[in-house]
């Protein structure tokens, strides 16, 4: 629901030979893929705007770790 439930689970599952990647994704140190994703993204993704959502699936492609605000920033435009 927050960046700092975004943040910690981003930091717990890559701490001690996880892998950061793209768009939210990320590999714990086992090996396993896991993407963290905020309530947010889905919700923008699907909103009824197309430019709207576009421009948040173009913010969220240039991104490791999803950050709430750049998210809610680009679906203002």
């Amino acid at each position: 629901k927050t960046q700092a439930e975004v943040d910690h689970f981003w930091t717990r599952l890559t701490e001690g030979g996880g892998e950061p990647g793209p768009c939210g994704w990320l590999k714990d140190k086992f090996g396993v893929s896991w993407q963290v994703v905020p309530e947010q993204l889905p919700r923008l993704l699907q909103d009824p705007d197309r430019g709207k959502a576009g421009r948040v699936m173009d913010a969220m492609m240039k991104m490791g770790k999803i950050e709430i605000d750049k998210l809610e920033a680009a679906a203002r435009g």
